[in-house]
């Protein structure tokens, strides 16, 4: 991080904030002295987000324009679920991430951050969980394609163990690990704040 990155304050929303994952994304952010806004649904529960945290209202199945006006980056940390269907998946982890690309390039941000998964590289995943890696990885492909700076992060499993407080990127990462929450809102904040992984996808896990 150079000298001029840690002093800048910067607009930064968050799809997905109300998440496990998103809210230590957003305590971490908020943490380091910037603004966040989080993209929340009418019927959204924000109880557990930090007081400092802006809100604006937005939902992932139908995005309106200007959303995104005002952030220097936008994050998405934001998922359908594991009790939805296919369709909600390509609502939310296809759609509603392609189309937050697309507000995010016509607002000017200066960076975009995937939340994405480990898989999420292959065009033709198989397996369980064959159409949410599809989906994703269809979102990705958008978001390289888009002319924005772009940073993929994709974990392995996710965990609500404490935080390492070191990980393992790229190629080096077993697929079959683990990633604690806590090291992935770390990576995200990182990737949000430096650009330290710009212009990459990478997998990771906690060390």
């Amino acid at each position: 991080m150079t000298q001029k990155e840690n002093k800048m304050t910067m607009n930064i929303l968050i799809a997905g904030a109300t998440g496990k994952t998103g809210l230590l994304l957003t305590q971490d952010l908020l943490d380091h002295g910037h603004t966040v806004t989080a993209l929340v649904r009418e019927s959204s529960d924000t109880s557990d987000l930090p007081e400092r945290t802006a809100l604006r209202q937005g939902d992932l199945t139908y995005l309106q324009d200007g959303v995104c006006d005002g952030a220097d980056v936008v994050i998405f940390a934001a998922g359908s679920g594991g009790k939805t269907g296919p369709d909600m998946t390509d609502k939310v982890d296809r759609d509603g991430a392609k189309r937050l690309i697309d507000l995010a390039k016509q607002a000017g941000a200066s960076r975009f951050v995937m939340l994405s998964s480990v898989g999420a590289d292959q065009e033709n995943p198989s397996g369980d969980l064959a159409h949410y890696l599809k989906a994703k990885h269809e979102a990705d492909e958008h978001l390289k394609a888009s002319g924005l700076t772009f940073a993929i992060i994709r974990p392995v499993a996710l965990t609500d163990d404490d935080p390492s407080g070191d990980v393992i990127l790229g190629e080096k990462v077993d697929v079959s690990a683990k990633a604690a929450r806590a090291d992935v809102a770390a990576v995200l904040a990182d990737a949000a704040m430096t650009g330290t992984f710009d212009g990459q996808a990478l997998n990771m896990q906690s060390a």
